[in-house]
């Protein structure tokens, strides 16, 4: 979850082996439809899409931040969300997810685009939700938290493979959007079949294994270091195949794009085990100063190696920002009297939709992400040097 949930995710717990995997698995397959496919599949895409005149610029950055401004109203609507009722409401959120990646497929205007894919946020933020729901706290399976969130770059991954083989055959943007449709229908049928409405929980209640309780970080202090890091991360996420264009020679920019989902696949064990090593205040400094390298990467060094790194170092950290900001502000809340969880997701919320409408103007008026990615590389440094303030 490259963002902000309602649902706090125990760091601990216990359960047969076998059906932990199982269920975090098929949990992480709702993860890949809703995250992977809903919301991250237009990343390589719109390249595409600008190519064929389909969309601007302007529109592209403005479809983007209208993902982000459905999946902040998704995210906060779903906090209310039952237990008993999470397993009903993935599956609502993964048949959504499929039929708005599937209404791609006709030929739209620009602002039906966008309207799409506002709705599509919606659906991505309750799948996101939901499966933490299910998985968390209706199945009692906290150990698998590191692997149901591995379920967004494993996403990433299949869907940029899918885009690089259509592109392979010069398959027009709406037959693509075909095909996307249909990885994300295959890909939602474990996580439709596991995620049984009757089914319960047969394990021990999670516990939570936090060890360095002084180096948590205060409330508002989370606040202002989550919507810098929304910020921050936000521009590569969304812009990255743009960055490189044609300057990449022989090698198709959406591999690169491959890579970024390729490193958020182990990245949430790595983060929450420094988290528990380190405490929350130097695990999430850390994880925001690579992502600040990661981000100024292309502007130092506009080459595949530049490049690729930016992609293994932000797609390695952006989901463990996740990981550890989750269960810190589950452990400070009591020190606020409103919703922490609800100001965390609007705080990292209002950052992502910032990000693409920055970047859309300032690159209309300098044809350059230079600027762009310095901002967001400031926003994150600053957020690292807040957590060790």
């Amino acid at each position: 979850m490259s963002d902000a949930s309602p649902i706090t995710a125990p760091q601990a717990g216990s359960g047969a082996g076998g059906n932990l995997h199982a269920e975090a698995l098929c949990a992480a397959f709702a993860l890949a439809v809703g995250m992977g496919f809903g919301r991250f599949a237009f990343t390589g895409m719109a390249p595409v899409m600008l190519g064929e005149g389909q969309l601007s610029m302007a529109d592209g950055s403005l479809a983007a931040s209208a993902n982000y401004l459905g999946y902040l109203l998704g995210a906060l609507a779903a906090g209310a969300l039952k237990r008993e009722q999470s397993a009903l409401w993935c599956r609502i959120a993964l048949l959504g997810t499929v039929l708005c990646t599937a209404l791609l497929i006709l030929p739209l205007t620009a602002w039906e685009i966008i309207a799409v894919r506002l709705v599509a946020g919606v659906f991505s933020a309750v799948a996101l939700v939901a499966a933490a729901v299910w998985l968390f706290h209706h199945m009692r399976h906290a150990a698998g938290a590191p692997l149901l969130f591995a379920g967004v770059g494993a996403g990433i991954l299949i869907s940029a493979e899918i885009i690089a083989l259509g592109k392979h055959y010069a398959i027009h943007s709406a037959w693509l959007w075909g095909w996307i449709a249909a990885g994300s229908l295959l890909c939602a049928i474990p996580a439709w079949f596991a995620m049984h409405p009757r089914k319960r929980a047969t394990h021990a209640a999670p516990s939570s294994a936090h060890r360095h309780p002084a180096r948590d970080l205060g409330a508002w202090r989370l606040i202002l270091v989550y919507g810098l890091a929304g910020y921050g991360y936000i521009i590569t996420a969304t812009f990255l195949p743009l960055l490189m264009k044609n300057s990449l020679g022989a090698v198709d920019p959406i591999q690169v794009w491959a890579a970024f989902g390729l490193g958020a696949i182990p990245s949430c064990l790595c983060w929450n085990r420094l988290h528990l090593a380190q405490g929350a205040n130097r695990a999430m400094a850390a994880n925001l100063f690579l992502q600040a390298v990661g981000v100024i990467l292309p502007v130092l060094a506009p080459n595949l190696y530049g490049y690729l790194g930016s992609a293994l170092l932000v797609g390695g950290s952006f989901m463990g920002t996740v990981t550890i900001a989750m269960p810190a502000a589950q452990r400070v809340a009591h020190t606020v009297r409103f919703n922490l969880l609800a100001f965390l997701t609007a705080a990292y919320g209002i950052g992502q939709i910032l990000g693409p409408v920055v970047s859309g103007v300032l690159v209309g008026q300098l044809h350059s992400f230079t600027v762009p990615l310095l901002t967001a590389t400031l926003a994150l440094l600053v957020a690292a040097v807040a957590c060790l303030a």
